[in-house]
């Protein structure tokens, strides 16, 4: 009969001692702090929470006929949300605010008929056509609809196009801050 090899015994472990019980304890608590902390950080971002009249929301401007620019007006600003309303030629479009090239606040110039950004001279037609400085595209666009009798008659297409005003007396003008559309390159 073949003798049968000790199998080595494993020690007992030591009763865990106070001071090592508080420090898991403590880090413990800490990392449980941490995981709730930055899931809570993680959930606030995950779901945004946009109040109606703010930027990144829907605008509801008034009736089409007294809220927009007429042809030959100059744009009308709303700082609130961030863009331009402008008429071209009977067609209506919201710029958005920001110029293309660094993030600048450009402004509309009366004199000579067209948006400048003071700080690196981009200079931009009404319609948002960039025509001369450092620009490298564009000026964005901003989705607009018109809604009369809680149906859509017109929406913005997704190159941002002018819009022409429908002749429907009872339409509501809508612009979507959700929805910016780029300028196309220069």
């Amino acid at each position: 009969m073949a003798e049968q090899a000790a199998s080595p015994t494993i020690p007992p472990m030591p009763p865990l001692t106070r001071r090592e019980f508080l420090n898991y304890a403590w880090l413990g608590s800490l990392g449980f702090l941490f995981v709730v902390g930055f899931g809570g950080a993680a959930y606030l971002f995950a779901f945004p929470r946009v109040k109606d009249g703010a930027f990144g929301s829907l605008f509801l401007l008034g009736n089409a006929g007294s809220a927009l620019p007429k042809p030959n007006d100059p744009p009308i600003h709303n700082p609130t949300g961030k863009f331009w309303l402008t008429n071209v030629n009977g067609a209506i479009l919201a710029l958005y605010d920001v110029c293309p090239h660094l993030g600048c606040l450009y402004d509309w110039q009366s004199n000579a008929g067209r948006f400048e950004c003071p700080c690196h001279g981009s200079k931009f037609a009404k319609d948002g056509k960039a025509v001369g400085g450092p620009a490298p595209r564009n000026l964005d666009r901003i989705a607009i609809s018109f809604v009369a009798d809680n149906r859509i008659l017109e929406t913005t297409n997704g190159y941002g196009d002018p819009l022409v005003i429908p002749g429907e007396p009872n339409a509501q003008v809508v612009v979507d801050t959700r929805k910016i559309i780029p300028g196309e390159p220069r």
